[in-house]
């Protein structure tokens, strides 16, 4: 080689070395210069400092360190044919690329590819940017629409002027059942019918006049299908790009409302049970103020006869006044008696307002029970008054529990007798039904007055025309309860003044004979 040609050679390589330093400075992008071979011939400080190598340690290396391991082998037969038959272009649009740095961190960058030839080589520019902070708005931005579309709530854009819906998310278009497209066209009063454009102003103003960052109100909304529901809205100002737009977050509140609908009538129900509570407290002390009064009452006169009865026998000695001592002992026994009736009525009371009440169901013949019944109230009958056995009734037999039908025609009879002047009879008549026996007493007393009527079954009532008369206002009671849970019933007529009609209702055949039922 000659000198001229030596020299034209260094000269060339020369040149070759500057051009590309300035085509590579020129730029405020990382820039690196790749040769046919794919490999290194040139870079910039701004892609040294991108990758995090100096130039000595990029100059020479193939392209592939700057390229993530998994990637390198589709990555390799991309350069090379574009080398050959590429031209200037972005480089795999719409892909996600990424680099690698020296310390093995990988990011997403952007690259522009730019083939070029000086001094007769083929080379690519590579016009790199890291594209990082882009790639993170972007995730933000994508994680936020993804929010606004997913929420359960509906959320609207609109103008703030025309009120027309720019967007409206997925939740919204479902509940109300508008695609975007025609929501796009419509306005927020067309979904609101309870508002004007001068109400809804007026609801604005407070945002537009910087008062208030966000209004808070309850309307309703109206579907596609014509139905309405109740929402909140909570709305306030925004703004995209220089547009004000206000933006809504709406809450479909109809579990609330039905909820709340629920709660004020379950408050409505428990206040009315309170003052059932609070009556049937009012009547609970009454109830006890009259059986306190009842029992001194009532204890305290047979008592007192038994005292005087007794005082007066340690006086009668001698042999002589043995009818006077006779007629006191027939005095203490008769309000030993009174009195063991009242306490066990009483217990009658607390055995039925506990339910620890046995019968005894059995077959028994009618006119024996009568005729005992009659034989024991022949005791109590004043001057002149006669009982009138029921004709018929030989015969007939009674399912029932024997002892409760004593009680019941027992009381009913006393009661016939008590509350008859002298002189009167009390019937007994008896009569068959379809399905019932009926036993009827029949009195010539005073009758109950009318406004005493419904409350004759209650406990410790009594009549007012017979306040003056012994009497616990318990039995009926206790009658009515028993006969209740026997399946019996036990209705009365009267009028005031002329006498009353008590009827034992007795089903024929109801229950199965000899069985034990708890009532």
């Amino acid at each position: 080689m000659t000198k001229i040609s030596i020299l034209v050679a260094v000269v060339e390589l020369f040149e070759e070395s500057v051009v590309l330093e300035m085509l590579s400075e020129v730029v405020s992008e990382g820039i690196l210069i790749v040769n046919d071979e794919q490999k290194i011939v040139g870079t910039n400080s701004a892609a040294n400092q991108l990758f995090g190598y100096t130039k000595e340690e990029l100059v020479g290396q193939p392209l592939e360190i700057l390229i993530p391991k998994r990637i390198r082998k589709g990555h390799h037969g991309d350069v090379a044919k574009f080398v050959s038959t590429g031209k200037a272009r972005p480089m795999g649009p719409g892909l996600d690329l990424l680099g690698l740095r020296k310390d093995g961190e990988e990011f997403p960058l952007e690259i522009s590819l730019n083939p070029f030839r000086l001094l007769k080589k083929t080379y690519v520019m590579a016009l790199i940017v890291d594209i990082t902070e882009r790639k993170k708005a972007e995730q933000t931005i994508d994680y936020w629409f993804k929010i606004f579309e997913e929420s359960l709530n509906e959320i609207y854009v609109f103008d703030a002027e025309s009120y027309i819906f720019i967007n409206v998310n997925r939740g919204a278009q479902l509940n109300l059942g508008y695609t975007l497209k025609e929501l796009n066209q419509m306005s927020v009063l067309d979904i609101k019918p309870k508002f004007t454009k001068e109400i809804f102003k007026r609801l604005l103003s407070p945002l537009f006049q910087g008062k208030r960052e966000k209004v808070i109100f309850e309307t309703v909304h109206k579907r596609k299908d014509g139905t309405i529901y109740p929402v909140e809205v909570h709305l306030q100002l925004s703004s995209i790009e220089k547009r004000q737009v206000c933006v809504a977050i709406v809450l479909d509140i109809t579990e609330r409302k039905n909820y709340t609908h629920e709660l004020e009538k379950k408050v409505e129900e428990r206040t009315e049970q309170l003052r059932e509570a609070l009556k049937a407290e009012k009547k609970l002390n009454e109830l006890k103020t009259k059986f306190l009064s009842l029992v001194s009452h009532e204890f305290k006169t047979p008592l007192t006869s038994i005292l005087t009865s007794t005082s007066l026998l340690s006086k009668y000695t001698e042999t002589k006044q043995q009818e006077k001592r006779d007629k006191h002992i027939g005095t203490i026994k008769s309000k030993v008696k009174y009195l063991d009736n009242i306490l066990t009525d009483f217990l009658s009371i607390e055995r039925l307002d506990s339910g620890k009440v046995n019968y005894n169901m059995t077959t028994f013949p009618l006119s024996k029970l009568v005729n005992e019944v009659i034989y024991d109230s022949n005791t109590l009958l004043k001057e002149g008054q006669r009982i009138r056995y029921p004709e018929n009734i030989d015969g007939i037999n009674v399912d029932f529990d024997e002892k409760i039908m004593t009680l019941a025609l027992s009381n009913l009879v006393h009661n016939a007798i008590k509350y008859s002047p002298e002189r009167t009879e009390i019937e007994l008549q008896v009569s068959n039904g379809e399905d019932w026996l009926y036993i009827d007493i029949v009195d010539k007393g005073f009758g109950i007055p009318p406004e005493d009527q419904p409350f004759v079954f209650d406990r410790y009532f009594r009549a007012s025309n017979v306040l003056t008369i012994q009497g616990t206002g318990i039995g009926l009671n206790i009658v009515q309860q028993h006969i209740h849970n026997l399946g019996a019933n036990l209705t009365f007529e009267s009028k005031q003044g002329q006498g009353s009609i008590f009827r034992l209702h007795i089903p024929i055949k109801s229950m199965e004979n000899d069985k034990d039922i708890t009532g």
